[in-house]
């Protein structure tokens, strides 16, 4: 399991909440990442390509939205995704809150199957640089 916590700047939390709070928007502001078919703003299937080491992954599965308030700004997300190749599953629990000038972004993944075995480091350094970019991109977005 590797955990992330990173916070980041927002420039207009009402705007970054129609982001973070609609999945077909949210999604491509995740490196590699893109909505494959979606059933509403809340519940899509979703690819993402992932470089861990030397080797390339591309995993794809049900990405929702479990719970959004739109008072506090938060929502939290589900990820559940497979390998194409079939030999790793990648899972994500992430927790996105936004506010007048700052957001932040909790993230826990859990990989196993191939891609576990390339280390806990290995898992760690790819979903802090997938986090770290996310947070940049939704930043931008």
């Amino acid at each position: 399991m590797a955990t992330r916590n990173e916070t980041f700047e927002v420039p207009n939390a009402d705007h970054a909440w129609s982001i973070v709070s609609d999945l077909n928007k949210l999604v491509p502001c995740v490196p590699g990442a893109k909505v494959v078919s979606a059933d509403s703003p809340s519940s899509v299937k979703a690819e993402i390509d992932v470089k861990m080491g030397s080797m390339g992954m591309k995993f794809s599965g049900p990405v929702t939205i479990e719970s959004a308030d739109a008072g506090s700004k938060t929502v939290k997300i589900k990820a559940n995704t497979r390998e194409s190749a079939g030999q790793s599953n990648a899972t994500g629990d992430v927790t996105i809150s936004v506010g007048d000038g700052s957001g932040k972004v909790d993230a826990v993944a859990n990989v196993s199957g191939k891609a576990a075995s390339m280390g806990e480091g290995t898992v760690v350094a790819v979903l802090t640089q997938l986090v770290k970019q996310f947070t940049a991109n939704l930043a931008k977005a």
